[in-house]
């Protein structure tokens, strides 16, 4: 019954929807994230060869502190550590439940961090954490939880390593500031000033381990043992030798204590996991809920993510516009945060299109998207048709969205914009760096079917971004590469 599972999950990738992209990229494919807004060469290159090479700074609305308030405020700075396990380890050093740690939005895990967490903790027992790589700095306190409501956006600063042409010879620093200005200019002849299609990251997915969808998948069905299985075991593309081990053994053996033996200690969730099934072999929802409440519900998210992120590629290999409606489409408003209002999206007639083409272009209203669910509506026409397609491919035309055994799981759906913009963007180079401080990965050089060079310039991006758009998918445009240097 095991090995069903590494069938189910491998096939996975082909099984899902629309192959048209360019790219030898099974990653890119399964989660719908190939094809590009331009057509140009792109810059190739490495993102976080180094940790310093990718630094986050959260924007959030103001927490008003107060010295009588419950909960204490701290800004905390994170190297290498996902946001997730970083509050698992926090909860752990304070003697609270995980769920009494409060933040706004999640991070990359290979990057330098800076966010605020409210904690329901006093706050000297907060100030006197150590951890390493964590730097806390208490604020005060205050009255207010947080949470994704309260994030409003990112500051970004990174690197891109090793520019290289299509040929993988390095790409000096003159020819790659050059690419990058043209891609910018025909992004914004195409689709309007500082604005990019607003794929779903890879990081929604699993970075390297596309599972949370996977899982996704099966938890709108309610199959809990697949779902917590899934979790478990599912491969990735370039995981340690003893983290394969461990899932290949379970895939092939089911939870055993011998595979607990070889699971990492840091594989924390899946261990969890494991721990349950052997003391209660069929309580798989057990085992699920095993996992951190926003993990769980970040395997809906995933599946629905997958959905969108195929529309919008399909739309693009069909020469269909996406920043300009056509007759059919979902349009909605943008709020004076620059966020999408999903809930004011209308539907675009002939006799209203070119007064929606106007209220598009001044940036008033976006063409949209679906992240689907009990009652979220396909756009009608030919985008509507795309959608269609999309869902049947991916076999979820019956999915009701709702899950019975945890409601809140459920999902009505959303609607997302098909574009986004970027902000205050700068862009320069570094010095070409090649000491300690490197990764693993760059350590090793460019593997087959890559892009990138040791000698090439490294061009150095600042940005900001709206909450729900990501910094890797914008970098994509300009690198042109396949998933796994991202």
């Amino acid at each position: 019954m095991y090995p069903d599972l590494l069938r189910n999950s491998q096939a996975s990738a082909s099984k899902w929807g629309v192959d048209l992209t360019t790219w030898t990229d099974s990653l890119a494919e399964s989660i719908g994230l190939d094809g590009y807004a331009t057509d140009t060469q792109g810059i190739g290159g490495v993102l976080k060869a180094r940790v310093a090479d990718f630094r986050v700074e959260e924007i959030s609305t103001t927490v008003h502190l107060d010295n009588r308030g419950r909960f204490t405020v701290a800004k905390i700075m994170l190297t290498n550590w996902e946001t997730n396990r970083f509050c698992n380890t926090l909860a752990k050093a304070l003697s609270i439940p995980r769920n009494r740690i409060f933040f706004a939005g999640t991070k990359d895990k290979r990057a330098i961090t800076q966010q605020l967490f409210v904690i329901d903790a006093p706050q000297a027992k907060v100030a006197a954490v150590e951890i390493p790589d964590v730097d806390i700095e208490v604020l005060g306190r205050t009255h207010q939880k947080i949470g994704f409501g309260n994030h409003r956006g990112n500051r970004f600063t990174i690197v891109i390593r090793g520019c290289a042409h299509e040929d993988g010879t390095p790409m000096s620093v003159e020819d790659a500031l050059s690419e990058v200005e043209g891609i910018q200019q025909e992004m914004a002849l195409k689709l309007g000033e500082g604005a990019f299609p607003n794929w779903i990251g890879p990081q929604r997915f699993g970075a390297g381990r596309p599972v949370t969808a996977e899982v996704g998948k099966h938890v709108t069905s309610e199959d809990w043992k697949q779902a917590a299985l899934t979790y478990i075991s599912m491969a990735g593309e370039s995981e340690n030798a003893d983290v394969a081990a461990f899932r290949e053994h379970v895939r092939n053996n089911g939870p055993t204590e011998e595979g607990l033996e070889l699971a990492p200690k840091w594989l924390g969730f899946e261990r969890k996991m494991v721990e349950h099934l052997l003391n209660r072999p069929d309580d798989y929802i057990g085992a699920f809920r095993k996992l951190p409440g926003n993990l769980q519900l970040m395997t809906i998210h995933a599946l629905q993510s997958v959905v969108f992120n195929k529309s919008l590629h399909a739309r693009l290999s069909e020469n269909h516009p996406i920043s300009t409606p056509i007759e059919g489409d979902y349009v909605g408003r943008i709020d004076e945060k620059g966020q999408l209002d999903a809930s004011s999206c209308v539907l675009v007639e002939q006799r209203t299109l070119p007064r929606i083409i106007r209220n598009c272009e001044l940036g008033r209203l976006v063409p949209t998207g679906p992240l689907p669910g009990s009652e979220i509506q396909t756009c009608d026409g030919l985008a509507g048709d795309l959608e269609k397609k999309v869902i049947e491919q991916m076999g979820l035309e019956n999915v009701s969205w709702k899950v019975e055994a945890i409601p809140r799981l459920s999902t009505r759906g959303t609607r997302r914009s098909l574009v986004t913009s970027f902000n205050e963007m700068s862009v320069d180079s570094v010095p070409i760096a090649n000491d300690d401080s490197m990764g693993e990965r760059w350590k090793s050089g460019p593997l087959d079917n890559s892009r990138w060079h040791p000698e090439g310039a490294c061009i150095r991006f600042r940005f900001v971004l709206s909450s729900g758009s990501y910094a890797t998918t914008l970098l994509r445009e300009f690198m042109r590469c396949p998933l796994h240097q991202l």
